[in-house]
């Protein structure tokens, strides 16, 4: 029986989720450089860009946000709180979900972020979502998980109000120093897709060609990690213990911190940024 990319995905983190969880927190994403390289804490440094993308958007007290691919919460649980809005966050995986209602219950902000698991296949439309209804659609590292990215930039399109912003996060393949060609890219981002479930990992270009597509305005577009690599808080020192790390499916843990490492220090690996607005 054939499974789809989106149910490998979510299975994916039946042992993923609790793996990241222990190591990195509730925060998962790469964080602001210039945060980093002040020697800010992983969490600080996610927090940092987190506010970036929410003063991107514009969005306000009162306001409602879309979270894809919310993980265990805590970045929607921080828009929420710096915001003062409401952000819903979605994903495919029941576990992912209920450690974040934990975790906003915990913060005092059960009333203003809430968490839904999703069918596998629901990005393509957002159709619990009217049209014109959302002050902010984000997403940080999970996007690259979808084989249809061009259907979820037309929802959140869709579902946006008009003057709304949607603000992403992602994983992305780069030419980099010896690296310029697909060929030459191919050996080290295609473990990466293997190992950590990605069906394709998509370009800066064609991530903003997308978005445009969908009708938005391109307001910003960048590699954060310019001319350098992309180590961000992991390290090749393993200071966060990815490769002594033991539980379920560990051996799939290891393998996807040593290809990513080795798509990093090739400098094919980056992570982006991008702020696309419905016009008003």
């Amino acid at each position: 029986m054939n499974t789809s990319v989106e149910q490998q995905v979510r299975e994916y983190y039946n042992h993923a989720g609790p793996a990241y969880h222990a190591l990195m927190g509730q925060f998962w994403h790469h964080g602001d450089l210039a945060a980093e390289q002040a020697a800010l804490s992983p969490e600080d440094a996610a927090k940092a860009l987190a506010r970036r993308q929410v003063d991107a958007a514009g969005l306000r007290p009162g306001g409602t946000g879309l979270d894809f691919g919310s993980g265990v919460g805590g970045t929607a649980v921080y828009m929420a709180e710096i915001a003062g809005a409401n952000v819903v966050g979605i994903s495919n995986n029941e576990w992912l979900s209920a450690q974040a209602r934990k975790y906003a219950a915990e913060q005092g902000l059960a009333d203003r972020a809430a968490f839904l698991t999703v069918g596998d296949e629901d990005y393509k439309s957002l159709i619990a979502w009217p049209d014109g209804s959302l002050d902010m659609v984000s997403f940080y590292e999970s996007v690259c998980h979808l084989p249809d990215k061009a259907a979820f930039f037309a929802a959140a399109f869709r579902v946006l109000k008009p003057g709304a912003a949607l603000v992403g996060v992602d994983w992305i393949r780069r030419p980099f120093g010896d690296y310029q060609t697909e060929e030459q890219i191919a050996p080290f981002i295609g473990p990466v897709e293997e190992v950590i479930s990605i069906p394709r990992l998509g370009t800066l270009d064609e991530y903003r060609e997308m978005m445009s597509a969908s009708g938005f305005i391109i307001e910003a577009s960048e590699d954060l990690y310019p001319d350098v690599e992309c180590w961000g808080s992991t390290p090749p020192d393993d200071g966060q213990g990815w490769g002594e790390y033991s539980g379920e499916q560990e051996g799939v843990i290891h393998d996807g911190k040593r290809v990513l490492d080795a798509a990093r220090a090739a400098g094919v690996f980056s992570v982006a940024r991008w702020v696309a607005r419905k016009p008003g």
